[in-house]
């Protein structure tokens, strides 16, 4: 079983949730546009949630922020977007309320994914084994391997 496949807990889950208190403090642009903070509404309860979450993608001509949903092949965010759309974003000194949010083609998501490999070469090889994702970028599965992942980009209303 990969790291990914279920929700952090413990320790872990406790340095992923970190960085919502620099957000919450004013201090997201310490991120530049690497992480992106979601407030969103519990599908069930209604009740205000929040996550940081890895931004695999930034547009600032749009602007449109790309991210991928980790943690378990359903995240509880990623579930609750379905449900209602985001309440805020934000993303280095940009603060969007009531974003758009959209979900990619696999098309679009392999861009994404492959533009975060070019850009971040480091990480990549650190993250690519625990997301199950080729780390070749000519590797023929990455077709395969995109249309399974689930992509969501946001932009301000």
């Amino acid at each position: 079983m990969a790291l990914t496949d279920r929700k952090p807990r413990g320790v872990l889950r406790a340095l992923l949730r970190a960085p919502i208190w620099l957000y919450r403090a004013h201090l997201g642009w310490v991120f530049r546009r690497r992480l992106l903070y979601l407030v969103h509404r519990g599908r069930r309860t209604g009740a205000r949630r929040e996550v940081v979450v890895e931004v695999v993608d930034f547009r600032p001509d749009l602007p449109e922020a790309v991210v991928v949903a980790a943690w378990g092949p359903n995240p509880d965010w990623y579930r609750n977007l379905q449900a209602a759309p985001a309440v805020e974003v934000r993303i280095g000194r940009d603060r969007w309320l009531n974003p758009e949010h959209r979900r990619l083609e696999p098309d679009e998501t392999l861009r994404a994914l492959r533009t975060y490999q070019r850009k971040h070469p480091r990480a990549w090889r650190r993250l690519a084994p625990l997301l199950g994702f080729p780390a070749d970028p000519d590797d023929p599965r990455w077709p395969e391997v995109a249309a399974t992942v689930k992509a969501l980009a946001f932009r301000p209303r």
